[in-house]
């Protein structure tokens, strides 16, 4: 694996702790295919990171904040 792959795993953590999970990763990584790209978007999938998943977090905390302020009144 080239020392680029190297850093930019080691410096991007949601890279690196979704290798940690799914580790046949670093077969595809180790023969030189470039599939960071690819396991940088199923890391945001794995860990809800994407744009979709951030909408219904804010979505759903908005909801949790309008029903304790229809408890309060």
């Amino acid at each position: 694996m080239e020392l680029e792959k190297i850093y930019y795993i080691k410096n991007n953590p949601l890279i690196y702790n979704y290798l940690r999970e799914d580790s046949s990763w670093y077969q595809r990584l180790n023969r030189g295919e470039d599939v960071i790209p690819t396991i940088e978007s199923l890391a945001k999938k794995f860990y809800k990171q994407t744009p979709e998943d951030k909408i219904a977090k804010l979505s759903k905390n908005i909801e949790l904040i309008k029903t304790f302020m229809d408890v309060i009144n």
